[in-house]
């Protein structure tokens, strides 16, 4: 099983800019990018502010999925 995120589909819903959510939860838009890309896994507590601040469940912005991409 790997960790997806579905951040950017999340960050686009919203209409906000990476530049825009990464102030909201007091990171760098650099942060933002690799998150979205799957490149770095955001600790339990900015992942629950990135929740917080897309006000969206946090389950719908990660998920653990198997390789086909069905979440598990």
């Amino acid at each position: 099983m790997k960790l997806r995120n579905y951040l950017k589909d999340n960050r686009l819903k919203r209409n906000l800019t990476q530049e825009a959510l990464a102030g909201m939860v007091g990171v760098t838009r650099q942060t933002i990018i690799a998150i979205e890309k799957e490149k770095f896994v955001p600790s339990v507590k900015l992942a629950l502010e990135l929740s917080l601040a897309l006000d969206t469940p946090i389950g719908k912005i990660f998920r653990l999925e198997d390789g086909q991409g069905e979440k598990s």
